[in-house]
């Protein structure tokens, strides 16, 4: 079977609870993808994906869903082939649609055991981390992997604990003027690595295999042993 040795590391009750668990996961790029194959990997059979981007060039030195011969497709139905490719009987929900105010109203967050913010944007993910916390579901979300190189640097830490990471710190300045704040604590991924300036006329905020996936395997560490 293909998760005996998932089963031989956490026993058979606490799979069968992994396989219970409905988990929601927003943005499957660098970080996300490689959280929704580990997921999957680990045992997860009830997954939704949730991303509005296609496949660019630029995201084959580091996320696990693009390759030559996908570029220009739906990134979120990509992914999905690719989890049914490791675990065809997976129930595996893909939403291409991008989380904000116009959209929130048409996600259903209480069903969730467990929410999954890998989302970029500044303002989306705000509204996603409120939202989620309004809910009883457990909430884990990804900060800046952009510009590190270290990924013995990525770190665990509540959301108002993050230090030296630049997008939580716009995340909480913006949330303290806008009024939109978390209702409840939840746990975030970093890293303490000081921001990487090259020499570059590229304008893209580089970022590394390495690090985005440890970043995603961490994410779906947590949400895992949220279930133990």
């Amino acid at each position: 079977m293909k998760y005996d040795r998932t089963i031989s590391l956490i026993g058979e009750a606490a799979f069968e609870r992994l396989q219970q668990t409905k988990v929601i996961l927003f943005g499957v790029g660098g970080v996300g993808g490689w959280c929704a194959e580990a997921l999957v990997r680990t045992g997860i059979q009830h997954l939704t994906i949730v991303d509005f981007d296609l496949v660019a060039d630029t995201n084959i030195n580091r996320q696990v869903v693009a390759t030559a011969a996908n570029i220009g497709l739906p990134k979120v139905e990509q992914m999905r082939e690719r989890l049914l490719s490791i675990c065809p009987e997976a129930d595996i929900v893909a939403i291409n649609q991008r989380y904000m105010v116009e959209t929130a109203a048409e996600f259903d967050l209480s069903q969730y055991d467990i929410i999954i913010d890998a989302i970029d944007s500044v303002d989306d993910k705000i509204l996603l981390i409120h939202n989620a916390t309004a809910t009883e579901a457990t909430l884990f979300s990804s900060m800046g992997a952009g510009r590190k190189l270290d990924p013995q640097s990525v770190r665990v830490a509540e959301f108002w604990k993050v230090e030296g990471c630049p997008l939580a710190r716009a995340l909480r300045t913006k949330m303290k003027k806008s009024g939109v704040l978390p209702l409840h604590k939840f746990q975030c991924v970093y890293s303490a690595e000081t921001i990487h300036h090259p020499q570059s006329t590229i304008h893209h905020n580089g970022s590394l295999a390495p690090v985005v996936g440890t970043f995603g395997f961490t994410l779906a560490s947590l949400a895992i042993k949220s279930q133990l």
